[in-house]
């Protein structure tokens, strides 16, 4: 079995497709698993009909990778008796120590990079299918080689997958050029709960179960809803607050690299990277929103 974190992004199903691919080109019998749905925005890559969110409870496994998730509870905590041998394949800072095999490395850009690796040391040809889940990996994960991670392993491993055939256009366009109008309607209800600080050095925008009911859309609809936000000139931290109950908040911070948003994420009890962090806050927006913006402030320069 193959799994990543909840909530998959495009570099844990990247990742996950890149190696559940590998794997079947070798002949394995191989399981692709998420406990949440993948993302429909993913659906142009290699093996994505192929991921379930629901196994038989009597199902064991010779071994489970569990890629991207910075901790086995992300995954699924079950997983561990449900294998042989448990594999942990990350690039997140503080990742946890769970697998029998740990193969973590936080100067790489993506876990998508760390399977390219693997396939390199395994002698593995990557095919055309497998090119593709990588390479998208690396462009989600960089934020389409905008943020700080593009690093020049990161340019070289997209270029290689070029090189075997991968269409970078046809890739952008499935990931940015594809919308479903319902997440359309969802932005056109949050980016009124735009608010930005009055030091003007981070901001925020929200979006709760009422949204996703006026909207007919649901949590996978957000992604990247977090970048309006960012975009904005000063901006250094940008929150996104999404309601997951009544009184349960999964909040998500990124930084343009002054602010450590992952030491602020693991003091809420989440995690992440330096840029890229969340955790899950209990109470009412506005008593979450305060709450968070004070933490925030902290760390701001001068405070």
């Amino acid at each position: 079995m193959v799994a990543s974190h909840e909530s998959p992004d495009g570099d844990a199903i990247g990742s996950t497709l890149a190696l559940v691919n590998m794997l079947r080109e070798m002949g394995k019998d191989v399981v692709a698993y998420n406990r949440d749905r993948a993302p429909l925005e993913y659906a142009f890559l290699p093996g994505f009909d192929t991921v379930v969110n629901e196994l038989d409870e009597s199902q064991t496994f010779d071994a489970c990778f569990v890629l991207d998730a910075g901790e086995l509870r992300r995954a699924g905590s079950w997983i561990r008796e449900r294998c042989r041998t448990l594999v942990n394949i990350d690039h997140h800072p503080y990742s946890e120590d769970f697998g029998d095999l740990y193969y973590v490395d936080i100067e790489a850009c993506a876990t998508g990079v760390l399977i390219y690796r693997l396939l390199q040391a395994a002698g593995h040809d990557i095919s055309r299918d497998v090119a593709t889940c990588i390479y998208t990996a690396i462009l989600s994960d960089t934020g389409s080689f905008r943020y700080s991670n593009a690093n020049p392993e990161a340019f070289q491993v997209a270029g290689e997958m070029v090189g075997l055939g991968v269409d970078p256009w046809s890739i952008a366009s499935g990931l940015y050029e594809s919308q479903d109008l319902d997440r359309l309607r969802l932005l056109a209800l949050s980016l009124p709960t735009l608010r930005i600080s009055a030091c003007g050095l981070y901001a925020s925008i929200a979006v709760t179960l009422d949204m996703y009911k006026s909207a007919g859309a649901d949590e996978e609809h957000t992604d990247r809803f977090i970048n309006y936000p960012r975009s904005i000139r000063g901006v250094e931290v940008a929150i996104f607050f999404r309601q997951l109950t009544k009184d349960n908040f999964k909040v998500g911070f990124r930084s343009k690299g002054n602010i450590d948003v992952g030491a602020l994420a693991r003091g809420m009890n989440g995690g992440g990277h330096h840029n890229a962090a969340g955790a899950e806050v209990e109470g009412s927006l506005e008593s979450v929103q305060k709450w968070v913006y004070n933490r925030v402030t902290e760390l701001l320069p001068g405070q």
